[in-house]
């Protein structure tokens, strides 16, 4: 990951941690206290196979930085998963296929805001939601949910 500082990273891999065939996919989800969505985000995330360890935080800006998430990408609550950062309320699938597919330059995606119908978030989906990659160069759509 390039955007990263390799302190950051090796504690991002220690606490991810890679996952082989059969092991749920280790994820550290930092958030801010009291954020009921991120909960939901994280209960979506273990329904489909992944082990989430919450930590919350009163200022979400220098796990972002660290891990090369741009501003304006922002979501609810940040990710480490195997090397990754993951922005937002961003679907298992969608995760899944980043983890699989490793492409070359990507430090992460990012479903930017708070938009309602995705995991984790009440409310009827509005149309389709943009993911992105971000890492070298300028972020572009990596899936659309």
């Amino acid at each position: 990951m390039r955007g990263v500082k390799p302190a950051f990273l090796a504690l991002g891999l220690l606490i991810a941690g890679g996952a082989s065939a059969g092991e749920p996919i280790r994820a550290t989800m930092y958030k801010m206290p009291f954020c009921d969505c991120c909960e939901g985000h994280a209960d979506h995330l273990r329904a489909n196979g992944f082990e989430v360890e919450i930590r919350e935080t009163a200022d979400l800006t220098p796990i972002r930085r660290a891990a090369g998430v741009p501003a304006a990408l922002e979501g609810c609550h940040t990710l480490l998963i195997d090397g990754y950062a993951v922005e937002g309320h961003v679907s298992a699938g969608t995760i899944r296929r980043l983890l699989s597919e490793r492409p070359a330059g990507v430090d992460g995606i990012a479903m930017r805001g708070m938009p309602t119908g995705v995991p984790g978030m009440p409310g009827p989906k509005e149309g389709p939601i943009d993911v992105f990659a971000f890492g070298d160069g300028e972020p572009t759509v990596f899936a659309v949910e």
